[in-house]
């Protein structure tokens, strides 16, 4: 007997009585309470079948809630916690990871408003304003400039991160500063109609030029600040296991260690952190040594924190015309999107990598970059054969039914992007893709009659954290202006669940520890005040989430009703 088992044997078998509690586990689909043993589940069952277990107590806390399986989101960000550091300026209303309710700005003058009564309270003359969150693809189409901005501030730098994270608006002060009217040239540089830049900034490279702005801004940084606030926000939620999914610091010591006293056996959730490994900024000169150092932190990985995950990111956004689509391309001709890696390079990092024995997410908009990722995953498989990769195509907005059959063929995994049909659903009916191609949009059913294991995700902060609303616009597929986009793609609120639990933990590599509650999984629950199967498929989205357990340990959601 070893000394954990010793150690379990003598621990306390707690039994949590719950209205009802939903395993995702076939053979015991429904039960009565969940008993959990340290942290791990032990059984499920009725009370009085739990109570033959030695040392069992009953805990009745959760005994008027709902008990399911803590969610897993795929595909996130640890950047979530810190956007919130700079100014919400978004269309769509959003909570903070501090339960704070921000409404959305729903106008360019909303926009510049909040802009100015922000900025007001900063009292340094020097410090950048920063804000997150813009969309004009809301405001008719129509940009919004550093003009618009100079409105605000003539003397301070501002730079606006945009909801898809591909672009940047930043002021005329903060392009003089950066020498931005010197790169008109560099693709991503929007210009005015006398080919001057007008303050907007698509896609990385572009971005770059204005990084010094956005240090320690955007999504894609971290610190102790923002992964805590990432974590309440998990729990706020009833998400027990998160990614982030790109981090651009594991290739230093700091960076890794940042993670480790960050994320401690006490943190609300598990964390699978992924590397950027191509797509946002040059590409490493030293790939192999890259893979090799991150083979030994998967090796160093803890319950909660993983290590071992590579992100590679393709082509840009739909809403913002930067992702790159096949014929008949954009609904209105625009000129196709942008790659932020070349094909070559992409093929280099992803074999290296592969070789490796890593799991790799590919972020894939449109269809075109789903193509060039399975032809890429062939090419690699036949040159290094490897079973069970579980490599993922992550967002698959635009992929096709024949590229879902090859993604099947090929043993991938796809990551839909729901929320999307939700949030510029609208959008891509009227603007980007067209009536025919946008009901073709995030196609979960396809990609589930095709044999392709999916899950469905937010891609927190581009949209908010919640694994039940990204399941309801997987069922629902409403826009906001409450029309259906494309029925027959509408999966069951059954499949759904299934998806942002077993569906991302598979995805994860983590299903054999999370995502059903079964004996011997880690006890992580999602603590509910209503049946997701129980209500309309549009209210998934609405129910009241009490908080969460990780591993046998509560944590409460700091959300107040409203």
């Amino acid at each position: 007997m070893t000394d954990s088992t010793q150690r379990s044997a003598t621990e306390p078998t707690i039994i949590y009585p719950a209205r009802l509690v939903r395993t995702m586990d076939p053979t015991c689909p429904t039960a009565e309470a969940v008993a959990v043993r340290g942290d791990r589940f032990r059984a499920v069952g009725t009370v009085e079948e739990l109570l033959t277990y030695p040392r069992a107590v009953v805990d009745d806390r959760y005994k008027d809630a709902v008990l399911l399986p803590g969610f897993v989101e795929a595909h996130s960000h640890g950047g979530t916690g810190n956007v919130w550091k700079g100014t919400y300026v978004g269309f769509v209303d959003r909570t903070d990871p501090d339960g704070v309710h921000w409404p959305g700005c729903r106008s360019v003058a909303d926009v510049i408003s909040r802009l100015q009564a922000e900025e007001a309270k900063i009292a340094d003359p020097e410090q950048t304003m920063i804000a997150w969150g813009l969309d004009p693809i809301f405001f008719d189409g129509e940009p919004l400039t550093a003009t618009d901005l100079d409105r605000v501030s003539t003397t301070r730098p501002i730079y606006i991160n945009q909801a898809s994270g591909h672009a940047c608006t930043i002021n005329t002060v903060a392009m003089q500063r950066c020498g931005v009217d010197e790169a008109a040239g560099v693709d991503g540089v929007a210009l005015d109609a006398d080919g001057r830049p007008n303050g907007e900034l698509h896609e990385f490279v572009a971005m770059g030029l204005v990084q010094e702005l956005a240090k320690n801004s955007d999504l894609l940084s971290v610190d102790a600040e923002a992964l805590a606030k990432f974590g309440q926000n998990a729990v706020n939620t009833g998400t027990t296991t998160v990614t982030d999914l790109g981090s651009r610091v594991l290739m230093s010591d700091e960076g890794v260690d940042l993670y480790r006293t960050s994320v401690g056996e006490d943190y609300p959730a598990r964390m699978h952190v992924f590397h950027f490994g191509a797509g946002v900024g040059p590409m490493s000169s030293g790939l192999v040594e890259d893979a090799q150092r991150l083979v030994e932190l998967r090796d160093s990985s803890t319950d909660t924190l993983r290590f071992g995950g590579v992100k590679l990111m393709l082509d840009g956004t739909l809403q913002g015309f930067t992702a790159r689509v096949r014929e008949p391309g954009y609904y209105g001709d625009q000129p196709n999107g942008m790659w932020n890696v070349s094909p070559e390079e992409f093929h280099r990092a992803f074999e290296v990598f592969h070789q490796a024995g890593l799991l790799i997410h590919v972020h894939c908009n449109g269809d075109q970059s789903t193509q060039l990722f399975l032809d890429t995953l062939e090419r690699v498989l036949i040159a290094h054969p490897r079973p069970d990769h579980r490599h993922t195509c992550t967002h698959s907005q635009m992929s096709t039914p024949a590229q879902y059959r090859r993604l099947a063929a090929l043993g991938a995994c796809a990551n839909i992007f729901s929320n999307h049909i939700w949030q510029w659903g609208d959008q891509h009916l009227d603007l980007t893709m067209g009536p025919d191609r946008a009901r073709r949009n995030n196609a979960a059913a396809t990609a589930l009659r095709s044999g392709v294991p999916i899950s469905v995700h937010s891609d927190s902060p581009i949209t908010p954290l919640g694994p039940l609303a990204s399941a309801k616009h997987a069922t629902t597929r409403l826009t906001q202006s409450g029309r259906v986009m494309g029925e027959t793609e509408r999966i069951s609120a059954e499949a759904a669940l299934e998806a942002i639990t077993l569906g991302s933990a598979y995805m994860l590599k983590s299903d054999d520890e999370v995502g059903s509650i079964e004996p011997g999984k880690f006890a992580d629950l999602a603590v509910l005040a209503e049946d997701p199967l129980a209500v309309a498929p549009e209210a998934m989205g609405d129910i009241r989430i009490h908080g969460t357990v990780v591993g046998g340990r509560h944590f409460a959601s700091n959300v107040q009703e409203r």
